[in-house]
């Protein structure tokens, strides 16, 4: 049932995204006058379609990952004389500019007003106040401590761990100095050091734990929320509301505690103490095995943690006005584009793993983990995703958007285009060059499951 949901998550996730992108082609091909012979949301051969009074054709084709908008073109078949004026190759470099960035720009568009979307519907975050600090750890020597909160990170503002998460990745792989806003434990200042050439793990980066850094939670007690229908938690008989007490015999006073001993024995018959309806009884049951990427086992019954309530004190709700929320928007979007850029840099030089690099097994698994936390969590996931894809699909590589772009910039200038010859060349090498990050990308996604 998960791949199921798992599957549907994706494909809503590329659906949306996709059409967006064509949409935004499709419009401006129509608004310069191309004549437009197909929308296809999806590859291969359409499973079904309509004609619109233009004659174009809107398909949804069998596979679902990714999609394109078909223009009249001279160069791929022969078009009556009636019709060549409507031909894209027959329209000046700056039409065919214009066409070429309508998709990204379709993007960024979505991002912008998903994030205002947001902004003035209003969400709730949770403060960025500090649990712990790792000793030896980045975060202890520049002097970051317990019960701290994180006002800002090199001058910009946060409000949430996500934020600074963002801020963090951006500079992985640096030397120099970052500066930190606090406030608590006595007041409110700035806290600065250097970095030293700070840098993330490479194969699942998390740039909050690698910096040294533990959130503050509140308690969470031993509590069982939801069972799994089909595991070992369930095989047992435990419930949702029973509260563990004891593994073995050892007392355990925390949620954390609690998974910490199932973890410790995987395929080994442990005794809980629980507490039901206030009798106390004891249950065996014997966790399930499960490997990690780097060949650990653990233990896993199937069964979660009793929701917890955070103190209100803790709790940052944001709302804007619908005109106050514009620039916001445009703010985290480029947040977004920058940390994207910066990603990719970072990449080429070496300062982050190309092991990072994800594919559409990691897309589809993050998608429908932000369909379940609800709405705001999907519509960062979305607005995100739409900053990417835009990035990717500007970057000046023969295939993308951003290849095309250059090659009629380059027109532009020379008052006629490139030999066929060298267009064929960028093709092969833009072809190879995707090709090879699609392949590496599902082996990574591979390699994480």
């Amino acid at each position: 049932m998960q791949i199921v949901e798992t599957v549907l998550a994706l494909l809503l996730t590329l659906g949306i995204l996709v059409t967006l992108h064509e949409y935004g082609h499709f419009w401006v091909a129509r608004r310069c006058g191309v004549k437009v012979l197909r929308f296809s949301v999806g590859f291969g051969k359409p499973l079904f379609s309509r004609y619109d009074r233009h004659g174009t054709e809107f398909a949804v084709a069998a596979i679902p990952l990714g999609g394109y908008v078909k223009m009249l073109d001279e160069r791929e078949g022969p078009v009556p004389e009636e019709l060549k004026r409507q031909s894209f190759n027959a329209q000046p470099p700056s039409k065919r500019i214009a066409i070429a960035s309508a998709g990204p720009i379709a993007n960024f568009l979505f991002a912008i007003f998903a994030y205002w979307l947001l902004s003035v519907v209003g969400f709730t975050t949770v403060a960025p106040v500090i649990g712990d600090v790792d000793q030896d750890s980045t975060a202890q020597r520049i002097g970051l401590e317990s019960g701290m909160e994180i006002r800002s990170v090199d001058g910009h503002s946060v409000t949430s761990w996500r934020d600074v998460n963002m801020r963090l990745l951006e500079r992985t792989g640096e030397y120099g100095q970052i500066t930190f806003g606090v406030s608590g434990n006595g007041g409110t200042g700035q806290i600065a050091g250097l970095l030293e050439g700070w840098n993330l793990s490479e194969d699942t980066p998390n740039p909050l734990a690698e910096f040294g850094v533990t959130p503050w939670r509140p308690d969470v007690p031993p509590v069982l929320g939801e069972i799994v229908d089909g595991g070992r938690a369930e095989a047992a008989g435990l419930q949702a509301g029973d509260r563990v007490d004891s593994v073995n015999g050892e007392p355990v006073n925390n949620w954390f505690a609690l998974v910490k001993a199932i973890q410790q024995a995987p395929e080994q018959t442990i005794r809980l103490g629980i507490v039901r309806d206030g009798q106390s009884r004891v249950i065996e049951v014997t966790p399930a095995l499960r490997k990690s990427e780097s060949g650990e086992k653990t233990g896993f019954i199937g069964a979660g943690v009793k929701e917890v309530t955070w103190p209100d004190e803790l709790l940052r709700e944001t709302r804007y006005g619908p005109f106050a929320a514009v620039p916001r928007a445009i703010s985290e979007t480029w947040a977004d584009t920058r940390l994207t850029l910066v990603a990719i840099k970072k990449m080429v030089t070496g300062l982050l793993s190309p092991t990072n690099l994800s594919g559409p097994i990691t897309i589809a698994r993050i998608a429908e983990a932000s369909v379940s936390s609800g709405f705001e969590d999907f519509i960062r996931f979305l607005a995100y995703l739409s900053v990417s894809l835009g990035v990717l699909n500007l970057l000046p590589v023969p295939v993308l958007d951003g290849g095309h772009i250059v090659y009629y910039t380059i027109e532009a200038i020379r008052r006629k285009p490139l030999s066929e010859e060298v267009q064929a060349m960028g093709l092969r090498i833009g072809m190879a060059m995707i090709l090879t990050l699609m392949v590496f990308a599902l082996y990574n996604d591979l390699m994480r499951l």
